[in-house]
């Protein structure tokens, strides 16, 4: 889908939000993952808090340059 996946969900587009969710992760990209969240999103990763997209961004890009690749699995 090239538009984004808004509620009210059905069964199929609940699913479609799953896998587009799945890939961005996958995608390994800090820039496409942090679009699925609001400009001032707030994270916690462990010690660390985060504030808005560009925190994000940084973040995953630090975290994803020295961590192997992991792939998140949606099993069935």
């Amino acid at each position: 889908m090239n538009h984004p996946i808004r509620p009210p969900f059905t069964l199929e587009t609940a699913l479609a939000k799953v896998q587009a969710a799945e890939d961005a992760w996958n995608s390994r990209d800090p820039q496409r993952v942090s679009m699925a969240y609001t400009e001032n999103t707030e994270w916690r990763n462990r010690t660390e808090f985060l504030t808005g997209r560009a925190a994000v961004r940084e973040f995953l890009g630090r975290k994803w340059a020295k961590v192997p690749e992991v792939r998140r699995c949606h099993c069935t």
